[in-house]
């Protein structure tokens, strides 16, 4: 794994040391939109919707789109008066129990290590908070925004996880809840016994992910039935660099000529001149279609969502 980022934890007067791991990967398939007739990748461009010109990346702005659709363009200058923290520090602000923070305020999860340096306040931290069975609330500036974050103790390692703002997660309103609907005590009885007879440990290994070893499969299947299309090279776009080239030549071959023949610099330029097309101050540059990389294959990871069956289960 790479770290992401480095800082210290603040701990009261200690400070440690640690480096930031992202805990988590995401393994879902992921497909790419391709011309069925020959399997080209589909390229996108960004394109202007007042003047559909493409525009470059280097003027694009920030738009912030107002109630009524108006549209207020912030320029970088105005994004520095923004407040930002690039502090390096994980500050605990409280310790609080580990049952009073709702799971669905949970973002994004990071392993920590500890530097060799602070691995005795890292092992001190750790144990405290899985003898106290609570959770610490810290603040922490990952990129530049401060983000609310909470330390926990998974499997002997300290593990970071962000939180959502207490205005980011919305409020069940459905009519339901409005409804006076009751089970009656036969039915709550029934359902008592079905969870008795389901009831077990969370074990993740039981569980797999069937759609990712669906798609391998069928991918491979394709592949060995020789369903493969090679898609043809796009043609090169003729750009002004290509124009350009060939101007600064005839330039070159002209003072060369100029040098030997007597022909000024004045008639150089205005023969060059009288080259140019009338349009060209007019025309836009092309610009190179920037390539995309393709990610690396993922693996198939396992997730929980079919149940693996018993008699795979004995063949393993």
């Amino acid at each position: 794994m790479r770290a992401i980022w480095k800082g210290a934890v603040s701990f009261g007067l200690v400070n440690v040391p640690v480096r930031l791991f992202s805990a988590t990967e995401n393994h879902d398939v992921q497909f790419r939109q391709v011309h069925e007739k020959d399997g080209g990748r589909i390229k996108y461009q960004r394109v202007c919707s007042i003047d559909g010109e493409e525009v470059p990346y280097s003027d694009i702005a920030k738009g912030y789109e107002t109630a009524d659709g108006q549209m207020v363009v912030l320029s970088d200058e105005d994004m520095k008066t923004l407040p930002s923290r690039s502090s390096k520090e994980i500050s605990i602000e409280k310790f609080v129990p580990a049952d009073q923070i709702d799971p669905l305020l949970f973002d994004r999860s990071y392993y920590l290590e500890p530097d060799k340096t602070g691995l005795k306040p890292y092992v001190l931290l750790r144990d405290a908070l899985e003898k106290a069975d609570r959770m610490a609330v810290v603040t922490v500036s990952i990129r530049t925004r401060m983000t609310l974050a909470v330390l926990r103790v998974r499997e002997g390692v300290i593990v970071l996880q962000t939180l959502l703002w207490a205005d980011e997660v919305r409020q069940p309103e459905f009519e339901f809840l409005s409804e006076d609907t009751q089970a009656t005590d036969k039915e709550l009885a029934m359902a008592a016994s079905l969870v008795d007879s389901l009831a077990g440990d969370y074990e993740p290994d039981e569980f797999e992910d069937d759609y990712s070893e669906a798609v391998e499969a069928l991918v491979a299947s394709k592949i060995e039935g020789g369903e493969l299309k090679e898609a043809p090279t796009a043609p090169a776009e003729e750009t002004e660099v290509v124009d350009l080239l060939a101007a600064l030549q005839r330039s070159v071959d002209k003072a060369k000529a100029a040098k030997s023949g007597g022909t000024s610099t004045s008639e150089i330029r205005e023969e060059a001149d009288a080259e140019k097309p009338a349009d060209t101050a007019k025309k836009a540059p092309a610009k190179k279609a920037a390539a995309k990389k393709a990610p690396a294959k993922k693996a198939a990871a396992k997730k929980t969502t079919t149940k693996k069956v018993a008699s795979k289960r004995k063949a393993s």
